[in-house]
């Protein structure tokens, strides 16, 4: 898809252009929908209560929670390309504000598990994200661009274990009990959820020039069939081994990633002795790197291609893969409270860099099939987590033992990097249109579809 006037400077602070208000809103989407998706986990240790949860139904549940968003994430990114970004991103919000607000019906664990399978959809909003800041940020900038957007909206992981404990207790305030109130807490993040998916629709536009409605209408921009179509889309991202060897990839850093923000509060709470408050305090700190970590990686993946082109890009996505790997290893072998905390930090470190390497190459694999691309690599992240899911649901598997074998996953993971090559041509062109950007002049595909 060839998109013009994309951005090739990130100004931080401003809302004048499309590109800059699609960028903080797509963010916000994002961060928001963490508090649908996760906002139950910190309270888990009331509902295992007040559900008589074991812990294997407990697993079911994490699994339930991020196994549809797979198959979501498939679809919602050829539905970028149908209806933009930004009707996509409304639809997504509205619908799935209603399953955050009635999980609160749930009365035993096969209507729980129900709830978590459809609220766990409002995870493909990472992919409309990851689109929408692809088509609006030129080359220079586009992985430090993905990696931020991507890396606010994962802060939602981390802000949600914090907030969603004081929630619940500013509820029991008024004298309601426990089994009441974390019902009624999970109504808070479904009403922001949809009132962010209204703003969207307002507030936000699919390209630099417009919507794609008026694109195409203009005729710069094909429309979605034939040989333009979804299946033509998405057939081509099938075929590209680069595509799943980045799936893998995904599945090995945000895969891990969901799969941590859906443990770490009540694995601290168990492991280490703590209360419900300080447990979700500690997990939150997982999840808050994301304010710089998952942007290094970008800044990390757009300073390498400077001087390595997109072989720099693959080379730094390898060494943060392979760090992440030793670190979780290391992690799962901690017995105290100040070392555990201390080296979660660095693997979440190393976990999100390698989420923000991985999109700073995902926009060079295929740009007429970006939407397909985009959601075939987001959903490796929850099939990740799904099979992550399954070490942590047994009950003669301790999490530490989950975490070590986890952790050797991802070190094995960190190779399939290495198979994503680009041919001699792609190189040439892509330096090029690095250089054109950087310097602030129009890139030769831009220039091109200006005449």
């Amino acid at each position: 898809m060839d998109i013009r006037n994309k951005a090739n400077k990130i100004r931080l602070f401003s809302l004048k252009t499309p590109q800059m208000r699609a960028f903080h809103m797509s963010w916000f989407a994002f961060h928001v929908c963490f508090f649908g998706w996760f906002g139950i986990a910190p309270l888990m240790a009331v509902v295992r209560e007040d559900l008589d949860l074991s812990k294997t139904q407990i697993g079911n549940t994490i699994i339930a929670s991020v196994a549809i968003t797979v198959l979501v994430r498939l679809v919602i990114g050829l539905l970028c390309e149908k209806i933009g970004p930004r009707k996509a991103y409304t639809w997504l919000l509205c619908l799935g504000s209603l399953p955050v607000m009635l999980i609160g019906l749930a009365d035993n664990f096969e209507t729980f598990l129900l709830a978590r399978l459809a609220i766990g959809a409002i995870g493909a909003s990472f992919v409309i994200t990851q689109y929408h800041t692809s088509v609006m940020f030129a080359p220079n900038v586009v992985g430090t661009a993905n990696a931020t957007t991507a890396g606010w909206g994962n802060l939602g992981g981390g802000t949600t274990q914090i907030l969603m404990p004081l929630v619940f207790a500013g509820i029991m305030m008024l004298g309601v009990n426990e089994a009441l109130g974390w019902r009624l807490a999970m109504v808070v993040p479904g009403i922001v959820l949809f009132a962010t998916g209204i703003a969207y629709y307002f507030f936000t536009q699919d390209a630099p020039n417009g919507n794609f409605d008026t694109l195409r209408a203009r005729g710069e921009l094909p429309y979605a069939e034939k040989e333009h179509g979804m299946a033509q889309s998405f057939g081509a991202a099938m075929k590209d081994i680069r595509v799943w060897a980045l799936f893998i990839v995904y599945a090995a850093c945000f895969g891990v990633e969901l799969t941590i923000n859906n443990i770490a509060a009540i694995y601290f709470f168990d492991n280490f002795e703590l209360d419900l408050a300080t447990a979700g305090l500690i997990a939150g700190l997982f999840g808050l790197m994301n304010l710089f970590a998952r942007t290094l990686g970008g800044i990390f993946s757009d300073l390498f291609a400077r001087h390595g082109g997109l072989k720099g890009r693959v080379r730094w996505l390898f060494i943060a893969m392979l760090c992440e790997g030793i670190a979780l290893m290391g992690f799962a072998q901690m017995q105290t409270l100040a070392l555990a905390i201390g080296i979660m930090l660095v693997f979440s470190l190393f976990t999100q860099m390698a989420e923000g390497a991985t999109f700073g190459v995902v926009p060079f694999i295929n740009k007429k099939a970006l939407g397909a691309v985009a959601g075939i690599v987001g959903a490796g992240g929850n099939a990740g987590a799904v099979g992550a899911g399954f070490l942590f649901r047994s009950e003669s598997l301790s999490y530490q033992q989950g975490l070590f074998f986890l952790g050797v996953a991802v070190m094995l993971a960190s190779f399939c990097a290495l198979l994503i090559r680009f041919s001699p041509q792609v190189l040439a062109e892509e330096d090029a249109a690095y250089r054109d950007a950087a310097a602030g002049t129009e890139t030769p595909v831009d220039a091109i579809a200006a005449r």
